[in-house]
């Protein structure tokens, strides 16, 4: 794969995934209110409610769509605890608000993200 060249530089664009080992399992409730909040303390503008599906296979997943892009939620049960946030938006947020809301949220062991 080619090294990535920015297409749109005047467009603001970032990204972050944030990945954690949640305390409990995460449940379709959770997931709702997770996103929702995020969107508060990110300031961003809820288009649609949350919307959630899961997969017996692979488990729960979740969206957001805000005005500026969105958010995806994935968790699973099996073969461990684990969940994975996706933050795309054309608004500028701070990284640590996202990192330490969703930590804290999800009471998580471990997180780590990565962003750009």
């Amino acid at each position: 794969m080619s090294q990535f060249r920015d297409l749109a530089p005047s467009i603001h664009r970032q990204r972050l995934v944030i990945e954690g080992y949640p305390k409990a399992p995460i449940t379709d409730d959770d997931i709702k209110q997770f996103l929702s909040q995020l969107s508060t303390k990110l300031d961003m503008k809820e288009l649609i409610e949350p919307v959630t599906h899961r997969s017996e296979t692979y488990g729960w997943a979740g969206w957001i769509h805000w005005e500026t892009s969105g958010a995806h939620f994935y968790a699973w049960e099996q073969p461990l605890l684990f969940f994975s946030v996706d933050i795309y938006t054309c608004k500028p947020f701070d990284p640590q608000v996202a990192v330490d809301f969703t930590g804290d949220y999800f009471s998580a062991s471990q997180i780590a993200a990565r962003g750009s």
